[in-house]
């Protein structure tokens, strides 16, 4: 039943995608586009199947790896992610979006298979080591290969997009990440289960399977280590994909040259070399600003997602199990409404602002934050709505900064660049995150609580909201000439 919503919801995605043309392109450039950020977006979203697939093994290990372990191996592999942009970023803004994602699936795919031998290794006593110091390594090794994702996808997507149509395309980025999430915790959580040595009803066809690729007979310890396999034999089917599909730009599809009125609109045949692309973003004070909003919607994001499953194991939520159960769908399904919501704000009423709704949004996670705090103990329902109301609204925040702003003030030239960078500053949140919640809540700290997590959670909220405010009217100017222009053209004709 879950399935079958996830495709309604993604059919629905793709209905918008073509019906949503304000440009008027032809219908074999929109179907042609279609085929070249489907596959690169689906890359993209089984990345984060194996990105967040070390939140389901955490709870599957139990006593091998606790919160503070987990914190600190996940906030090492996202500062790893951060830092990486400024290498890479400039990286794919010369070898193009194209090699990027086929670099990101590959060497993810790698990383997640050395990661599941570890976990056999240890699980099936072959060694006593413990796992925290070679997850680190192999899953800071997997969060560089991950940084290349999405760099890549909005590279491509900067050359196929005008910036009047990003709004919408930022939404679905939304949609993608949305995606990831719902294979992420839905999905790994369903290989955690039917790789298990007991079962508690007979194993169906795909668990029979599953279980003849990964549990022995007569095994008697869980096959946790699926979790890691199985999203590295998808990434690598999809790279395959991407490799026969994927054009850079449209003119490499056959179509004629599109400006996209974006900052790189008339400086296109400028070279730039790694210290020019660089300067673009920190010498910049409207992208010091965008990685700013990122930065603590990475606390908040991940703040979410990463910990409420792990909450809700430690801290029974009576009469709201169904939130843990059904988490990845849930992430799914509320991270596109906030990703459309966004992007459908920005270009609707906003003129393709994109510093407004990221405004509004914050606020709103500012409420539902501290309504969090204030009922974490007593109200496990209204915990977990709030919750997902911030997923929404940190989807449709980080979808317009990374994924929509930092391309239009970045430029085609600067894509990748600009957008990694600003991209890192949500995994720079992350790690700031991941270390504190980690701590704040694992039992060798005296002080622990969970009342901690949504507490840390608010300052961060109020500040994103402070800057976004601060670029409330910023425009390219190109997009901004390109706004004027098309506005008296419409006055003329009446």
């Amino acid at each position: 039943m879950d399935l079958a919503l996830v495709f309604v919801v993604l059919l629905a995605v793709i209905g918008i995608y073509f019906y949503n043309n304000p440009m008027k392109h032809g219908p074999w450039f929109l179907s042609r586009r279609f085929i070249n950020w489907f596959p690169l977006g689906m890359t993209y979203s089984f990345l984060y199947m194996g990105r967040y697939n070390l939140t389901v093994a955490k709870n599957a290990l139990g006593t091998l790896m606790s919160n503070r372990d987990f914190g600190m191996i996940f906030g090492i592999g996202t500062g790893v992610y951060a830092f990486s942009f400024l290498i890479n970023g400039p990286l794919v803004d010369k070898i193009g979006g194209k090699k990027g994602i086929l670099i990101a699936a590959l060497g993810a795919a790698a990383a997640n298979v050395a990661m599941g031998l570890v976990v056999w290794l240890v699980l099936t006593g072959r060694t006593a080591i413990p796992l925290f110091w070679p997850l680190s390594a192999l899953y800071a090794l997997n969060m560089y290969f991950q940084s290349y994702g999405a760099v890549s996808i909005i590279k491509v997507k900067a050359n196929w997009f005008h910036v009047r149509e990003r709004g919408v395309f930022g939404a679905i980025f939304g949609t993608l990440i949305s995606f990831g999430v719902y294979f992420a915790f839905e999905w790994g959580q369903a290989i955690v289960d039917m790789t298990k040595a007991k079962l508690p009803v007979a194993p169906g066809g795909l668990t029979h399977l599953l279980r003849g690729w990964f549990l022995p007979a007569g095994a008697t310890m869980d096959a946790t280590w699926a979790v890691f396999f199985i999203p590295a034999l998808i990434l690598i089917g999809w790279a395959a994909m991407d490799f026969w599909l994927i054009k850079e730009t449209p003119e490499g599809a056959g179509f004629p040259y599109l400006d996209t009125h974006d900052a790189s609109s008339g400086h296109m045949h400028e070279e730039y070399s790694t210290m020019d692309l660089l300067k673009k973003v920190f010498l910049s004070p409207l992208m010091l600003l965008l990685g700013g909003v990122e930065l603590t919607a990475g606390v908040l994001r991940n703040g979410i997602m990463q910990w409420y499953t792990i909450f809700a194991k430690q801290v029974p939520q009576v009469g709201a199990e169904w939130f843990a159960h059904n988490w990845g769908l849930l992430l799914c399904l509320f991270g596109i409404v906030g990703g459309f919501a966004g992007g459908l704000i920005s270009d609707k009423f906003f003129q393709s602002r994109r510093g407004p709704p990221a405004a509004i949004f914050c606020a709103f996670m500012l409420i539902m934050a501290s309504v969090m705090a204030m009922n974490i103990f007593s109200f496990p329902i209204l915990v977990g709505i709030s919750a997902l109301l911030i997923v929404a609204a940190v989807t449709g925040v980080h979808s317009l900064m990374s994924g929509t702003a930092a391309a239009d003030f970045g430029g085609r030239k600067a894509t990748a660049t600009c957008s990694g960078i600003v991209d890192g500053c949500v995994y720079l949140g992350s790690t700031i995150q991941s270390f504190a919640v980690g701590f704040l809540t694992d039992p060798s700290f005296k002080g622990h609580s969970w009342q901690w997590w949504p507490l840390f959670l608010i300052p961060f909220a109020l500040v994103g909201g402070i800057i976004a405010w601060k670029i409330w009217n910023e425009l390219p100017a190109a997009t901004r000439k390109y706004i004027n222009e098309h506005e008296t053209k419409k006055v003329a004709a009446h």
